[in-house]
């Protein structure tokens, strides 16, 4: 007698064999059966005929690391089939901190993220975090060590690279955080404090990797050019002969396409175990806060609000013409403060024009009127751009999804803001056969 018995269905168990017809019994929360199982009985029997019975996904990228600690059922990734999240994505998250750096991460993550100041309990560690997750949740769920973490509790939030004494902080962090369980290194090259780093920094702070097996998981320094990202990427994982995998890989440009994906086939993983994530769109989200000059982050993100006060940061913002440019493809998705809430949804231009400011004057005083919470989209060509890397043979799922509870957000028909959660958490198996009629172009 099993406590659930699915019947007929094609197997695809995640082992790259061939599928299989069988019956699988589960008693408690563990498969106990698999095979023909035609005269057992079940309290519950679900008939699977003319469908795939596969184990749970696992989402490879998100920001749902707040979330999970204080929601007992992420319901919108579990019925879709995810069951696991690798949290600690793009080198950014909720541990390792100590008493120094933990009320920066949770002001600077909250426009990603769900956690408040009165919700930290005094862990410190990854171990901590991860043992806080065990049983409040009924996801899975794996811990990269996230990069900016690790270098603030070293470094500070100093642009200066780590001395001696520096990096043998960072090498130990790093060495109890894959003892604790964690899957690799995650890095954010466009974000706060790793921003700073260089290629070598992280070739010296990735050697733990290679005895523990680890990964070297990376949004790459977007703002520098994809390739030239993922380049450094690669020369990283050569370095030090661990994999390398780039986090939301995309592409604006037909191109653009054509160029990573040859770099990809006919150097990347030719010299390295490499693999790439992607969701199945183009258009992409993150923080308004993204787009300020990196000097706006020296003394860390709750000091970051005084620098935007400062006359000679804002005057560099106004000349980044390739930010400023280009406010017509970009909306306000979500901010934290109701006074604001009724511009959830207009292009960036819209709203610059509304409030009738420079645009970096308009937009850093947005920041520090939301304690910088303030996420953005960003649309940026066709959807079909992204066809050639979901048919990939180095692609793996990854959603990039925040978890929003509640609706407090304009309707979407006016942007595409819900996008990462409303086409984000496709079945791998769905993406894969939508685009199998993909044919990559030649490349000369």
């Amino acid at each position: 007698m099993f406590d659930i018995l699915i019947k007929n269905g094609d197997i695809i168990d995640g082992s790259k064999g061939a599928r299989y017809r069988a019956d699988v019994g589960i008693r408690g929360d563990r498969i106990d059966a698999i095979g023909d199982l035609g005269d057992a009985d079940a309290y519950q029997i679900i008939d699977a005929a003319g469908k795939i019975v596969a184990p749970g996904f696992i989402d490879v990228h998100n920001h749902s690391d707040g979330w999970l600690l204080k929601t007992p059922h992420l319901f919108s990734k579990t019925s879709q089939g995810f069951t696991t999240e690798v949290i600690m994505a793009d080198g950014i998250s909720y541990a390792p901190v100590n008493q120094h750096t933990v009320h920066d991460w949770i002001y600077y993550l909250r426009g990603l993220n769900a956690l408040r100041f009165e919700e930290y309990t005094g862990w410190e560690t990854l171990a901590d975090y991860m043992e806080l997750l065990d049983g409040a949740n009924v996801q899975n769920s794996i811990a990269h060590i996230p990069y900016a973490n690790v270098r603030t509790l070293a470094c500070g939030w100093s642009p200066l690279p780590p001395d001696d004494y520096q990096m043998g902080l960072i090498l130990d962090e790093i060495e109890l955080g894959m003892a604790a369980g964690a899957v690799g290194v995650s890095t954010g090259l466009d974000y706060i404090a790793q921003c700073f780093a260089t290629t070598d920094e992280f070739v010296e702070a990735c050697a733990p990797l290679v005895s523990m097996q680890g990964l070297y998981v990376t949004h790459v320094r977007y703002k520098k050019g994809t390739l030239a990202g993922v380049k450094e990427a690669v020369e990283i994982g050569l370095r030090t002969g661990i994999p390398v995998h780039i986090s939301h890989l995309k592409a604006t440009l037909l191109a653009d396409t054509e160029e990573l994906l040859a770099y990809i086939d006919n150097v990347a993983s030719q010299e390295v175990d490499f693999s790439f994530d992607v969701y199945p769109y183009i258009p992409g989200s993150t923080m308004l806060n993204y787009l300020l000059p990196y000097e706006a982050w020296i003394d860390g993100p709750i000091g970051v609000v005084s620098h935007l006060r400062r006359p000679e940061i804002r005057e560099r913002f106004a000349r980044n013409q390739r930010i400023l440019g280009d406010l017509d493809n970009i909306h306000i998705a979500w901010v934290a403060g109701k006074e604001n809430s009724h511009h959830q949804g207009q292009l960036l231009s819209e709203y610059v024009a509304e409030v009738g400011k420079p645009p970096a004057d308009a937009l850093c005083d947005l920041l520090i009127e939301e304690n910088l919470a303030v996420l953005l989209v960003f649309n940026q060509g066709e959807d079909s751009l992204v066809e050639p890397f979901l048919a990939h043979d180095c692609y793996v799922m990854g959603p990039t999804a925040f978890f929003t509870k509640g609706h407090r957000t304009t309707p979407a028909p006016c942007i595409r803001a819900n996008m990462a959660q409303r086409r984000g958490c496709l079945a791998p198996a769905c993406v894969t056969k939508s685009f199998s009629h993909w044919k990559r172009p030649s490349i000369n």
